[in-house]
């Protein structure tokens, strides 16, 4: 009997220690222990995440981090990264989450899970004012710019007009895609709109005049979620209801307007 006892105490101790170290491997358990998460991102592309006049990083995504960890009782933490290599990242453990206008592919959902589409946007065309690239099909012969990593590739490379392109340039930023464009070392600049806007207006407004056009037609049409590894079922769970909330109450419109302003 005492030998009996013995071996199931010893069972019931490793059950509670194998259930103790499961816990320990869940990234939303650890989150809520450790009192913070730590969000990857490409700092340079506003107005999702990044630097503002005092070097502080801004944006709207991080404002809805901040209020997903203040929902969640914890801190959030942002890493800058090189977004060609954040997805290696996130799958290796050095942030928890990429919170940062990731759009949702097929090719990305091979590699890592997400949250539910929080926001959509469109793969635009940006030119120099007055170019004759009037459409889609007037990239054929032309060399054309983009961020390196970025669903912008994909979103061209998916395209009919690919095979046509002369030569496409791949950037570590938007911007500094962007600035090649009217450098004229690019004749197009493929880029998504939430950034290609927002750069466009700032760029315009401060110089004064017109300098870049965007073409009427986009090239992709696209859905924007938070980049999660695949086994971390919890804290996807739980990011999709604190998202869920915040479209309820109220707080992701006043965030959304913050930096979009009203939607038409």
């Amino acid at each position: 009997m005492k030998k009996i006892l013995i071996t199931l105490i010893l069972i019931l101790a490793g059950v509670q220690s194998f259930a103790f170290s499961m816990k320990e491997k869940d990234t939303l358990t650890k989150i809520k222990k450790d009192g913070y998460f730590t969000v990857g991102l490409d700092d340079t592309f506003a107005p999702m995440g990044f630097r503002g006049e005092n070097g502080d990083i801004v944006g709207f995504d991080i404002d809805l981090a901040k209020e997903a960890a203040k929902r969640m009782g914890v801190e959030v933490k942002f890493k800058p990264c090189d977004w060609d290599g954040i997805i290696f990242e996130l799958r290796s453990k050095k942030i928890d989450m990429v919170w940062n206008g990731m759009t949702i592919t097929e090719d990305r959902k091979k590699q890592i899970g997400f949250s539910k589409s929080y926001f959509s946007g469109e793969q635009i065309i940006v030119t120099k004012s007055g170019s004759d690239i009037k459409g889609i099909a007037d990239l054929a012969g032309k060399t054309v710019g983009l961020q390196m990593g970025s669903s912008s590739y994909f979103a061209l490379e998916k395209n009919t007009v690919y095979p046509s392109v002369k030569d496409v340039k791949k950037y570590g930023s938007n911007v500094e895609a962007l600035l090649d464009l009217e450098a004229g070392r690019t004749q197009a600049v493929i880029i998504d709109s939430m950034v290609g806007r927002y750069y466009i207006a700032k760029k315009e407004r401060k110089e004064n005049k017109d300098i870049f056009s965007i073409v009427k037609e986009p090239l992709a049409i696209e859905y924007t979620g938070i980049g999660i590894r695949k086994e971390d079922t919890t804290l996807i769970t739980e990011i999709d209801k604190i998202i869920d909330g915040m479209q309820k109450d109220g707080t992701y419109k006043k965030i959304y307007e913050k930096w979009f302003g009203r939607r038409g």
